[in-house]
């Protein structure tokens, strides 16, 4: 009979301690629509795992492998990664028994209250056992979120890497911007001091009034203005770019310039139900989501009774003088603990936690929401970027004609001075546009690139998307 109640028992424990309280984790599914608004290729193909490899830049290529392996965010979140991973173990730990150790001794002649008029002496050593039998499931679930903790630190870490490539793209390729403004600025002013030099002559032969004069004077001082405001913007992009490859502050070389770097081609975007199987930030978000619902079991296991068992088996003394005295000592407890009232405590607990999960799936869908947000921006400004600068290009070449047949006309002295000094603030500013315009075109393609969630570095999942194509 003995026999057959500790196989209940025993058999019991195993049951329980198999059982798990709270929801089972249920993936979020896609219900948006079949293609995005302003998209022109609707193929279900994966985006380009490299994608900064379109743009056909060796030196920004370059950048972006220094970036990955030395910048102190993507160092940082990799520190995290580990740290999730040590959760993991420790939140494993807990459900199996906890082994330690005693080891005990002391004399005297007092004892329990009493004064003795002889001294003794004792000692005892013997490893000990805690164990709480995980009923309920409860650290079955505090597992569950601590895996699904590991893998949003993954996927976190993955996120700042898209960041960091978007970011060092996009700061390249401002830096390009700067300098070519730098070397519109100089040749502006070049052009500018020579004209000052043939005005300055004609006034002091009293050709032109000096209003001409003044007027050539503020248009070379304005171009001389731009050229210590560019050189002071592409040191501070440079200090911009070197902290981002984990670099102190220094100048940075460049070989082509804006003018020269190719528009990336048209990819194919994909569905927008890739996005949620593509894009690090919402896989995170998911993960994150399962992790707060794991939470919920754990907390209805803390409203259910425990099973915690203790023992020990070792040895002890009365007399350390004398080993021979030394017997087998052991022991064995068991205890079941649980709460009856306590206000509603526990109760709350578990409100608490799904009410934390709401939240969690919320996040999740508004990530969703912002990543298809962001998808639709920048197919949009692409497409009409590709227009303005069509219409930028044929400003800037008619403006630049514009201005030397304005000066050949007032040389000529068909027109006055100011339809020259109309012309010179139309060419100068439409140079600067039309640059302008060049890089934010390179920015929506980045912007794209990494709505998208292009960018996968690992061998194992490139490797993975190169099979489905």
């Amino acid at each position: 009979m003995k026999k057959i109640f500790l196989i209940l028992t025993f058999g019991a424990i195993i049951y329980l301690s198999g059982c798990k309280l709270g929801p089972d984790f249920q993936k979020p599914e896609y219900a948006g629509s079949e293609a995005f608004r302003f998209d022109t290729i609707t193929t279900d193909t994966v985006v380009n795992l490299r994608w900064w490899e379109l743009f056909n830049d060796p030196i920004l290529d370059t950048f972006i492998k220094v970036a990955l392996e030395e910048n102190k965010d993507v160092l940082i979140a990799a520190a995290r990664i580990e740290a999730a991973r040590a959760n993991l173990g420790y939140t494993k730990a807990d459900q199996y028994p906890t082994i330690g150790y005693s080891i005990n001794g002391g004399g005297g002649n007092f004892g329990a209250g009493n004064l003795s008029s002889t001294n003794g002496y004792f000692g005892s050593a013997y490893p000990e056992m805690y164990w709480e039998i995980g009923f309920w499931g409860k650290y079955r679930r505090l597992n569950e979120s601590a895996r699904a903790e590991l893998l949003a630190s993954e996927y976190g870490m993955r996120t700042v890497q898209i960041s960091l490539i978007s970011a060092v793209a996009s700061t390249y390729y401002t830096l390009l911007e700067f300098k070519a403004k730098l070397e519109i600025s100089k040749q502006t002013l070049a052009s500018r001091d020579s004209g000052l030099m043939i005005i300055q002559a004609r006034f002091d032969y009293g050709v032109i009034p000096e209003i001409d004069l003044n007027n050539a004077q503020i248009q070379r001082a304005i171009s001389a203005a731009a050229v210590p405001q560019y050189v002071r913007a592409i040191a501070l992009t440079e200090s911009s770019l070197s902290i981002l490859i984990g670099r102190m502050p220094e100048a940075v070389g460049t070989d082509n310039p804006l003018i020269d770097q190719q528009i990336p081609p048209d990819i194919p975007e994909g569905l927008p139900s890739q996005l949620l199987q593509r894009r690090p930030d919402i896989k995170q978000a998911e993960a994150l989501y399962a992790a707060q619902n794991a939470r919920i079991g754990a907390a209805q296991a803390m409203r259910w009774p425990s099973l915690n068992i203790t023992g020990l088996l070792g040895a002890a003394t009365s007399d350390l003088n004398s080993l021979t005295t030394t017997g087998l000592a052991w022991s064995a407890a068991g205890s079941i603990t649980g709460p009856i009232f306590q206000f509603g405590k526990n109760k709350r607990r578990v409100e608490i936690e799904r009410y934390n999960t709401q939240v969690a799936l919320l996040e999740y869908e508004n990530t969703t929401l912002q990543a298809f947000k962001e998808v639709e921006d920048a197919l949009i400004t692409i497409s009409t970027l590709k227009q303005e600068l069509i219409a930028q290009r044929m400003r800037n070449d008619a403006a630049i004609n514009a201005e030397f047949l304005a000066s050949a006309r007032y040389d000529k002295g068909q027109t006055s001075y100011l339809e020259v000094l109309e012309s010179q603030r139309q060419s100068f500013d439409a140079q600067l546009t039309y640059t302008q315009t060049q890089r934010e075109l390179f920015d929506a393609y980045i912007s794209l690139y990494k709505a998208l969630g292009g960018g996968w570095l690992s061998e194992a999942e490139e490797t993975s998307a190169a099979n489905t194509n």
